[in-house]
């Protein structure tokens, strides 16, 4: 600094290093006049997941757990989350390749389609045909204001003022101590269990369906220890009633929705009892072949009569437009994609058999054991779910006689089967037999099925199961 002893002239290039020494001095941070430091945020920019229609008339989505967390960075394409809809359990990628900001909901939350599931901040200018609203960011600190800010936090640092940030009151688990299999989270709605309350013992941190049980166990043994006095047992019952509030599934909500929609339809109701003594035995049969013992169920067989029965009433596979109320009209379907309804741990999905009319029945058996497989695991797809043109529904298996099915809005029919029994009945001959009859159980829309239409197609599928050879000589 001798020169400016000697009253020499400072020179011009630096003047700034003299007027930001004081910052030098006072502090080790760069200086904030900087404007380079600044430049760095115009890199970046952020933008929203929208959660899109995902088809088949699907307005919401219940989120089952979260990939990422925030401050992750997730790649272009990478799954973002798992949801489960009333058709499927699939997963979500991401549009954007960048660091997640903010999760806009969690994990059990309903997501309507339209809203922001999270913001992902990219590279400004990478996504530039994108039109995906951005949130409304806090309007970021002015260059000025921040050197005041900085320069406040020197002058308190040399004051000896001191901040305290409040210490978290517990540890976070880990991130993915809200993961579960849509099994275990049915098992916690069921006990009405927050999962973060539970410490996983699976893979990372996740809650197993032991884990589960513990936890209800231990409440109750809690709730349940003895007390030290005697207590007093009282002879008046208590007569209030308690009700708890509970939400509907996803899937529970999709068939409040269809099943409400259904009851528009005029439904016609047609009832008959079937003989099927002939494919017992051709079941038992392929059980007993030593070298290729095959199992097939009563189902496929049924599911193979009713395509072939369609070919001769195409109208039963159509569905009804009403697009126009004042014209309405039919829209018949050459392909028979037959529902298959199914009891899984998540309620009632009916899946479907692509193309029946195409398939053999050993081909239709390994079909339906795969979408079973994938109901029970909660991992039936939209495809998987979606383009069914009539539905059977086989009760049966679970219990039941009789059945009154109802009919879904896309279709125009539908095929309840009942229990088989094992009744006397007599043969050709008048003598008494051993007979296994089983009831089936029809409902067709009555604004364009009458009666004799359905009793003739009824007909038509009795004559293939009593007669299953019947089927061998119309298969292509």
């Amino acid at each position: 600094m001798s020169f400016m002893r000697s009253g020499g002239t400072v020179p011009r290039m630096m003047r700034p290093y003299r007027a930001s020494s004081l910052l030098r001095i006072r502090s080790p941070i760069t200086p904030v006049s900087n404007r380079g430091f600044h430049a760095i945020s115009s890199l970046l920019g952020t933008k929203s997941q929208i959660l899109k229609d995902v088809g088949e008339g699907i307005t919401e989505v219940q989120i089952i757990q979260w990939y990422v967390e925030e401050g992750a960075h997730i790649e272009e394409w990478k799954p973002l989350c798992q949801y489960q809809s009333d058709k499927a359990v699939d997963d979500i990628t991401s549009r954007y390749e960048g660091v997640i900001k903010k999760l806009h909901f969690e994990a059990d939350d309903t997501v309507p389609t339209g809203q922001a599931l999270c913001e992902i901040e990219v590279e400004d200018g990478k996504y530039p045909d994108d039109h995906a609203p951005s949130p409304q960011a806090e309007p970021a600190q002015t260059e000025p204001a921040a050197e005041a800010a900085t320069v406040e936090a020197i002058h308190a640092a040399e004051q000896g003022e001191t901040t305290h940030q409040e210490a978290p009151s517990e540890v976070p688990k880990s991130k993915h101590a809200s993961l579960a299999t849509p099994a275990v989270r049915g098992l916690l709605k069921t006990h009405d269990i927050d999962i973060l309350s539970i410490n996983g013992t699976g893979k990372e941190g996740r809650v197993l369906k032991e884990d589960v049980l513990k936890y209800v166990e231990a409440r109750k043994s809690s709730s349940e220890s003895p007390s030290s006095t005697t207590s007093v047992v009282s002879k008046t019952p208590d007569t209030r009633q308690a009700e708890t509030e509970a939400k509907l599934t996803p899937i529970q909500s999709a068939m409040f929705k269809t099943m409400t929609r259904s009851l528009q339809t005029p439904h016609l109701l047609y009832a008959d009892e079937l003989k099927v003594n002939d494919i017992s035995s051709i079941r038992k049969k392929l059980l007993s072949d030593a070298r290729d013992p095959k199992k097939i169920t009563f189902l496929p067989f049924v599911v193979k009569a009713v395509s072939l029965a369609l070919d001769e009433f195409p109208i039963l596979n159509a569905r009804v437009d009403t697009s126009t109320p004042d014209k309405p009209k039919l829209i018949m379907r050459a392909k028979h994609n037959i529902g298959i309804a199914m009891d899984t741990p998540s309620g009632l999905v009916v899946p479907n058999i692509k193309d029946v009319a195409s398939r053999s029945i050993f081909d239709i058996a390994a079909e339906i054991a795969r979408l079973s497989a994938l109901g029970k695991s909660g991992k039936l797809t939209p495809a998987d779910l979606s383009g069914g043109t009539i539905t059977v529904s086989n009760i049966g298996n679970i219990g039941g006689t009789y059945v009154a099915p109802v009919i879904v809005p896309t279709e125009v029919a539908i095929l309840g089967v009942g229990r088989t029994r094992i009744v006397p009945v007599f043969d050709e001959d008048g003598q008494v037999a051993k007979g296994e009859l089983v009831n089936f159980s029809w409902s067709a829309d009555h604004r364009v099925i009458d009666g004799a239409t359905m009793a003739r197609m009824g007909n038509r599928v009795r004559e293939f199961i009593e007669s299953p050879e019947l089927m061998l000589l119309n298969l292509r």
